[in-house]
């Protein structure tokens, strides 16, 4: 089977579960992935994303082929949580950043 025959085949859901093989080194069922096995679903994996990976994570292939690191300031951007959109306690706002504060013998 050639590159382009691959790709056509393999839909968003296999690659998905190669993936997830290629990560924890197990099929869904359990079963092992043999090391020539898993470096060929690694290849295929990457060949994928080449192909269709627009917004790549840190260490992936973007699409187009190119290896995308991403920043410690784009990971922060990328995680970042508007607190000017969450609700504020108008009663306690000495503790905004608090989830729950106890004293020794209160635990």
């Amino acid at each position: 089977m050639d590159v382009n025959q691959l790709l056509a085949a393999m839909t968003p859901d296999v690659y998905q579960r190669i993936l997830t093989a290629v990560e924890t080194g197990k099929w869904l069922d359990g079963s092992t992935l043999t090391p020539p096995l898993r470096d060929s679903a690694m290849q295929a994996v990457m060949l994928y994303q080449s192909r269709h990976n627009i917004k790549a994570d840190h260490m992936t292939v973007a699409a187009g082929g190119d290896i995308k690191f991403k920043s410690k300031a784009e990971f922060k951007r990328d995680f970042a949580v508007d607190v000017t959109a969450m609700p504020r306690d108008t009663e306690n706002t000495s503790h905004d950043n608090d989830i729950a504060r106890f004293d020794h013998d209160q635990l």
